[in-house]
């Protein structure tokens, strides 16, 4: 399996991710300069990291958004490639349109930091095949813009087309019906505040996140 981990300035996450599908794949996955215009060629999954890409300046993912490769990311995404955006990655992905709403500032203006319990809404996607539903999971998070928006017409679509992956247990940062990942109409796009790739072995408290690696792998292949 060829996977790649997209790379802007600020990203402190890329290593995170790249451990993780390491971990499950064998295979370390190619480190992809925001900078470049194309993909490696086979590309089978795509990762967006957390961090601060471009510092965050003037909205978070928004310099990122016109980042030479994303052209390339839009195209897989388009033809059906499996990404995975996590963090600045998730806001990354509304900016660029991947994903309907956006990521606002935390409703008590404060950096979250800390594990937190997340419901699994449905494991029919690819991203969440390794979840019962409605099993709650640990995971850890650490943002400031994670309070996910969209208007009313548009979460009840996202919900009525069970677009809603992941759900908050309590309330982290004010988020729309406590919506903490979501998926693409076509279920190849998955954003997600909360960080998976810190939560792989035991070491890390817990292997929950584990399980969405592991099962999105076994879904591509």
């Amino acid at each position: 399996m060829k996977s790649a981990v997209i790379v802007f300035p600020g990203s402190n996450c890329d290593r995170d991710v790249a451990v993780a599908i390491e971990a499950v794949t064998g295979t370390a996955p190619a480190m992809v300069w925001h900078g470049e215009s194309e993909l490696p060629a086979g590309t089978d999954l795509i990762a967006l990291p957390g961090g601060f890409s471009y510092g965050d300046y003037l909205r978070c993912g928004a310099i990122a958004a016109r980042s030479a490769v994303v052209k390339s990311v839009v195209a897989a995404a388009e033809r059906g490639v499996p990404v995975i955006g996590i963090c600045n990655g998730f806001q990354i992905l509304t900016e660029i349109g991947l994903l309907p709403g956006a990521l606002m500032r935390n409703k008590r203006l404060d950096f979250v930091c800390r594990d937190v319990d997340l419901t699994v809404v449905s494991s029919q996607s690819i991203f969440t095949s390794g979840y019962d539903a409605g099993e709650t999971i640990r995971i850890p998070v650490a943002h400031h813009d994670g309070n996910y928006f969209a208007d009313e017409a548009t979460l009840d679509r996202l919900e009525g087309e069970g677009r809603v992956a992941f759900r908050y247990a309590e309330d982290v940062n004010g988020s729309a019906r406590g919506i903490a990942g979501l998926l693409n109409d076509r279920g190849n796009v998955l954003g997600m505040m909360p960080h998976p790739e810190r939560r792989i072995e035991d070491a890390h408290g817990g292997a929950d996140g584990r399980r969405l690696f592991e099962g999105l792998v076994k879904a591509v292949a």
